[in-house]
């Protein structure tokens, strides 16, 4: 089995992390901070929107089973990539709507599905939404790690 890498930003890392582990081929998922310029970054350093890192999934799934198409059909899915640096009440840059890609494929994916959207109509704003080369991961605390799994919030979904 030969697994690919992907990264989103969509909001709070707990509920992203929890929905993209719903589709099928999702063989594992790290929750962290990238996109920043602090090294080895902390929770409470992230959250004071001062380290220019976004809170994200990293998703490591087997292409043989499902789509990064899929993944950003999901992605689009599971927030508003219209609202700039916030998520519902999360507000801040560590909230910001981003794919940060990791091979000039993915680039072209993530374009191309984004200008889909934008010439869909579907959405009233403009999309924020930043299409980025993958920059180095740093995995959160273990606390953060499968937050909803450890916590019993139930009743979440991957859209379709």
């Amino acid at each position: 089995m030969s697994l690919q890498s992907a990264t989103f930003a969509a909001g709070c890392f707990w509920g992203v992390e929890h929905r993209f582990r719903q589709v099928p081929g999702v063989v594992n998922t790290v929750v962290g901070y990238t996109g920043g310029h602090t090294e080895n970054p902390t929770y409470q350093e992230v959250c004071t929107d001062a380290t220019g890192h976004a809170e994200a999934v990293l998703v490591e799934f087997d292409p043989q089973v499902t789509s990064y198409e899929r993944l950003l059909e999901g992605f689009w899915n599971i927030h508003d990539p219209t609202t700039p640096d916030r998520q519902g009440p999360d507000v801040g840059t560590q909230y910001r709507s981003a794919i940060f890609y990791h091979t000039p494929e993915q680039q072209a994916a993530a374009l191309a599905a984004k200008a889909r959207l934008e010439q869909s109509g579907r959405f009233q704003r403009p999309m924020v939404t930043e299409v980025v080369p993958a920059a180095r991961f740093w995995p959160a605390e273990e606390c953060h790690q499968r937050y909803y799994e450890k916590h019993g919030v139930q009743g979440c979904d991957f859209g379709h």
